[in-house]
């Protein structure tokens, strides 16, 4: 089945519009989570990832990046 972290701090997060720092880059976007802001490791830095609806069902990692 799909593969998902839960964050503790998602409804926080979403109460504050705070973003979510995290290095799970397989985790399944879920549809709670669109309209949060999460910061995903891409091995160096933390990018800025704001989800969609059409991000639902794809990885955290595919929208951050590792090269140039």
């Amino acid at each position: 089945g799909p593969y998902f972290v839960a964050f503790n701090n998602l409804q926080e997060a979403a109460a504050r519009n705070v973003a979510i720092k995290t290095q799970a880059r397989a985790c399944t976007i879920l549809p709670n989570f669109v309209g949060l802001r999460f910061l995903v490791h891409n091995g160096k830095e933390y990018l800025p990832v704001l989800v969609t609806p059409e991000m639902v069902g794809h990885k955290l990692g595919e929208f951050s990046h590792t090269r140039k």
